[in-house]
């Protein structure tokens, strides 16, 4: 029975959740062209500008590269959705978005975990960031982080994609997500779900867990400083770090509560906050480190004004 259903997957499809209401709404296409102008902007800003040679930057084109890859995962989904109503998705396409849908969403969480561990350094041992923290260091630090994301994912897809489906066939979401399509399997999913809870501790615990440690030792360096102006100083080098993991966690650990606290919630709530949690960071980093770094906010080829007033919409 399993065996005949996963030999069928290329035959069959499920049923996405649309938006009600937001039919061919331009207001989620102007996030969608905000997200992919800024994070493909930020690029060769960086590649261009001398002066954002540094670690921190480098670490900023990852963030950059991750955010223009979960935006290009759920463009197609999404403008489908909105424009034309196309509900339906095959199996093996949802496989997929699944794999880089929460890949590029692990990724995220990383390189946020990396780019805290710079703040760090910069702060609490500044004399030495350019011996500790060089190019080969990052890029090595890059491909760990690619590593990590693939060996986390890669197992959930195959947990998954082992068992037969035969439940409903519709998604309570925009995209395919891991809690979402396991409702179809007609299986025990025992190890499906203590392997999706570990891997959500590992990066909605552990990882901000982590970044809440580095910013404990950078604010008991910054209190060491007797002079206020470089505690600023310090504290505003962190600044858009800050705001990126606030744009990440408060929106992921929100759509958490709902699913686990507010079960019986409208349908449409879980659906806006999914998209929210998925479209927040690439929209909003870009905007972010655009308004934080000069080097990036006054070159001409930033088209910053337009992202700052599509932000407010």
């Amino acid at each position: 029975m399993g065996m005949e259903s996963n030999e069928s997957l290329d035959l069959l499809s499920v049923f996405l959740t649309g938006i009600p209401g937001l039919e061919a709404s331009l207001d989620f296409c102007c996030l969608y062209m905000v997200s992919i102008v800024g994070n493909t902007t930020i690029l060769p800003v960086i590649r261009t500008e001398p002066s954002l040679h540094e670690p921190m930057y480098l670490l900023l084109s990852m963030l950059a590269l991750t955010d223009l890859g979960l935006t290009l995962t759920t463009l197609p989904t999404g403008m489908g959705l909105l424009w034309f109503n196309a509900l339906e998705i095959s199996f093996e396409d949802c496989f997929a978005q699944f794999f880089f849908l929460h890949g590029f969403s692990f990724m995220e969480s990383s390189v946020l975990l990396a780019m805290s561990f710079d703040c760090y350094v910069a702060i609490c041992h500044p004399l030495r960031y350019v011996s500790i923290l060089t190019n080969r260091v990052i890029s090595r630090r890059g491909i760990a982080i690619i590593f990590r994301c693939v060996l986390i994912v890669l197992p959930a897809l195959f947990l998954l994609k082992r068992l037969p489906f035969c439940g409903s066939r519709h998604l309570l979401h925009s995209y395919c997500l891991h809690q979402d399509m396991i409702r179809l399997v007609c299986a025990d999913t025992t190890i499906n779900n203590w392997y999706g809870l570990i891997t959500a501790l590992v990066f909605i615990t552990l990882d901000p867990l982590l970044i809440v440690v580095s910013y404990v030792l950078i604010l008991r360096s910054v209190l060491r400083i007797s002079s206020q102006v470089e505690n600023f100083r310090a504290l505003n080098n962190c600044l858009s770090h800050i705001l990126a993991v606030l744009v990440l966690y408060v929106p992921m650990v929100g759509l958490s509560m709902t699913h686990r606290f507010a079960k019986h919630a409208p349908p449409i709530v879980h659906v806006i906050l999914a998209n929210i949690c998925l479209l927040a960071p690439p929209v909003m980093n870009p905007i972010i480190y655009s308004v934080e770094t000069k080097q990036i906010s006054k070159n001409k080829f930033l088209p910053l004004n337009m992202l700052e007033k599509v932000s407010q919409i």
